[in-house]
C-alpha cells in the first residue's frame, strides 16, 4: 500500500462514518502540493469503489501563492432536496455550517487535450447557473493544528453540496458582491457578500485549465461551485433556513444530523 493510500484508507473511513480524528501518522502525511493531490486521487478511487459514487462536482478558487483550492464533491453528497441530512457531532450543539456559492453546472465535457481550454470555451460549456450552498465538515478533531496540504488531501472540508434554484446565467456571471439575508425563526440577518475572486467565473477558468494540465476533464453533468459569497455561516438543525441572494434569486433549506 503505497502512502498515499494509507493516508486516503483513513480519510475515506472517517467520511462514511462522520468521525472525526488526529493528524494523519507522519508516515503518511503529505508535506508538499503534490503529496496532498495523491491523496486526495486515493480518497476519490476509494471512495468511488466503496460507495458505487463517482465525481458529482468541484469545489475551486484561483489559487494563492503556493496553495491549490480545488477538490472533488462526490455524486452521493449532493443534494437538491431539504431536509438536507449532515454529519455533526455533540460538540457542535445542532449548527450547521454552510458557505453560500454560485454552482455552474456543465452541459458537455471539458476533456484533456493538448491545448489550453479559453474562457469562450469554458462558458459554452456551462448549461446552466444555481444557488448553491456547500456544506462543511472536517476530517480532522482540530484543524487548526493541521498544514494547508493536510487539509488539501481531505478535500478542504468538503462534506457536500445542496443545489437550489436556478439563476439567470448572464446576471450570476457578472455578480461580484450583493446583499444575503439570511432568515430563521421570524428573525434575519443582512451580510455584506462578495466574491473572493471578485468573478464568480473566473475560478472556472483557472480550474478547466488546471485539470487539462492534469490529464483530467470537466464532464458533463458535473457541478462547479468558485468560492463563498461570504465564508461560512451558521444555521441551527431542523430549523426551515431561507437565504436571499438579493437581486439574484432566493432559496428555503433546512438540515438535520446524520446521527
Amino acid at each position: 500500500m503505497s502512502k498515499a493510500q494509507e493516508a486516503a484508507a483513513i480519510l475515506v473511513e472517517r467520511r462514511q462514518t462522520g468521525t472525526q480524528g488526529d493528524r494523519l501518522p507522519e508516515s503518511c502525511r503529505p508535506t508538499t502540493l503534490e503529496d496532498a493531490l495523491a491523496i486526495q486521487a486515493a480518497v476519490t478511487e476509494g471512495w468511488c469503489e466503496q460507495e458505487d459514487d463517482s465525481i458529482g462536482g468541484w469545489k475551486c478558487l484561483l489559487p494563492p501563492e503556493g496553495k491549490l483550492i480545488l477538490g472533488p464533491i462526490y455524486t452521493r453528497t449532493i443534494d437538491s432536496v431539504a431536509p438536507v441530512s449532515l454529519w455533526s457531532k455533540p460538540s457542535d450543539n445542532n449548527i450547521a455550517r454552510i458557505e453560500p456559492e454560485l454552482a455552474f453546472f456543465f452541459g458537455h465535457d471539458l476533456p484533456a487535450r493538448e491545448q489550453p481550454y479559453t474562457a469562450a470555451e469554458v462558458d459554452a460549456a456551462i448549461s446552466r447557473t444555481h444557488l448553491a450552498l456547500e456544506l462543511i465538515n472536517c476530517r480532522y478533531t482540530d484543524p487548526s493544528q493541521c498544514t494547508f496540504p493536510e487539509m488539501l488531501a481531505d478535500g478542504l472540508v468538503n462534506q457536500g453540496l445542496f443545489i437550489g434554484p436556478q439563476v439567470d446565467d448572464e446576471l450570476a456571471r457578472n455578480t461580484s458582491e450583493f446583499t444575503l439575508i439570511v432568515g430563521q425563526n421570524g428573525e434575519s440577518s443582512s451580510h455584506n457578500a462578495k466574491h473572493p475572486n471578485n468573478s464568480p467565473r473566473a475560478p472556472l477558468y483557472w480550474l478547466a485549465e488546471f485539470l487539462r494540465s492534469q490529464g483530467q476533464g470537466i464532464i458533463a453533468g458535473q457541478a462547479v461551485i468558485t468560492g463563498s459569497f461570504a465564508g461560512v455561516l451558521e444555521v441551527p438543525m431542523n430549523t426551515d433556513i431561507t437565504l436571499d441572494y438579493v437581486g439574484l434569486g432566493k432559496m428555503e433549506v433546512s438540515f438535520k444530523a446524520k446521527n
